[in-house]
């Protein structure tokens, strides 16, 4: 084991999206990063990633996070291109302005009476978004099924290829220098007392004098350990790939992407099943049935896999950022939206982790926020 990864500035538990992000952000800025991660082994969200960059819908219940979401989605090009420019590999992010369409009148009010409540909320971020019935929806998707009533439009949404984005963090994490070590999934974590931690993994023992907790579902038992009290469960979503096509899909839709190399991607499906990841057949049939509704074309492409993939939910599904109070230099960071909030990871929290503390504007994403009595 090298130097770096025995006694690391900053070590970040959890190679997945999140992880790899802040660590490339973190030696973007000249720290000494050691990435900690369980290997192949682990219940990876970003395997399962449907790969939106998405801002439409996002933060009724706490604006805040709205604004969160729009900056990422803002600076999701000078990430792409910094990527691209470090590491060679085009992530594929596009941003043409994404839809959710409704399969009926019911379902469209409904849609709308959502926005209406998102928008109207105290301090929410402006942006443009807009209904669009049914004849100015065939101006943007001509082929739509029969049953679409109309559709929400935000131009702030788009798409890219979340598995080389994946790969490309992790490649940029090595041309600048960090350490990526496979096979050390953190077990134990003692803070020292002079400061730093000394952290006991399964491929042996190292320090560091920060700690960022990433691991996703991962989290809550780690952070136990410094202090930090950090609620998520496991949730199931499942996705269906079907054989590549000619572009036709130019829009992302909130269900269904084609993807840049052609196939088509279908993901709708939320299941409280713990940990479990299998697919299942009902649920697959059910999504297939509603995105052929959407776009008959659907059913005439070749079904070439499936699979299913464990979310990171809080309990009121926002992300947490939060810093231990009992033990300085720990910090946590977990959320279920990895690739719209990459940009925010790689580019802006890595500076905020830097400081003595936390800033303000990251105070409403504390899980303090769920201390509260129970009713009587």
């Amino acid at each position: 084991m090298s130097a770096l990864a025995r006694e690391p500035d900053v070590a970040v538990i959890g190679g997945g999206l999140v992880g790899a992000a802040i660590a490339w952000g973190l030696a973007r800025l000249g720290e000494r990063v050691a990435v900690l991660d369980e290997g192949d082994v682990a219940y990876r969200a970003s395997r399962g990633n449907f790969a939106l960059v998405w801002v439409q819908s996002k933060g009724l219940g706490m604006p805040p996070y709205a604004a969160w979401t729009k900056r990422s989605s803002d600076d999701w090009a000078a990430l792409a291109d910094e990527l691209r420019g470090e590491t060679g590999l085009d992530v594929a992010f596009r941003r043409p302005g994404g839809l959710h369409l409704c399969l009926s009148e019911a379902e469209l009010a409904a849609r709308q009476g959502f926005l209406m409540r998102l928008h109207n909320q105290p301090d929410m971020v402006p942006y443009r978004h807009e209904m669009l019935d049914r004849r100015a929806l065939e101006t943007m998707l001509p082929e739509i099924g029969p049953e679409v009533a109309g559709a929400s439009y935000c131009p702030l949404d788009g798409h890219c290829n979340s598995l080389r984005l994946l790969r490309a963090l992790h490649a940029g994490l090595q041309r600048r220098g960090a350490a990526y070590l496979a096979d050390h999934m953190v077990e134990r974590i003692v803070p020292r007392p002079g400061g730093g931690f000394r952290l006991i993994t399964r491929g042996g023992e190292l320090g560091a004098g920060k700690l960022v907790l990433a691991a996703g579902n991962g989290n809550p038992g780690l952070a136990r350990m410094v202090g930090l009290d950090v609620p998520v469960r496991p949730q199931r979503g499942q996705v269906i790939a079907t054989e590549r096509a000619a572009p036709f899909l130019h829009h992302p839709i909130t269900t269904i992407r084609q993807t840049d190399e052609g196939s088509v991607l279908i993901g709708d499906s939320v299941e409280e099943a713990g940990f479990d990841d299998a697919v299942g057949l009902g649920v697959v049939s059910t999504m297939a049935d509603r995105a052929v509704r959407m776009l008959p074309r659907l059913g005439r492409l070749n079904v070439v896999r499936s699979w299913a993939a464990l979310r990171v939910m809080t309990r009121d599904g926002f992300p947490i950022y939060d810093q231990s109070a009992t033990c300085p230099g720990a910090f946590v960071a977990t959320c279920h939206s990895g690739v719209t909030l990459a940009a925010n990871h790689a580019l802006v929290l890595p500076a905020m982790l830097r400081a003595p503390a936390l800033p303000p504007e990251l105070a409403p994403f504390s899980a303090k926020r769920f201390d509260v009595p129970a009713a009587a």
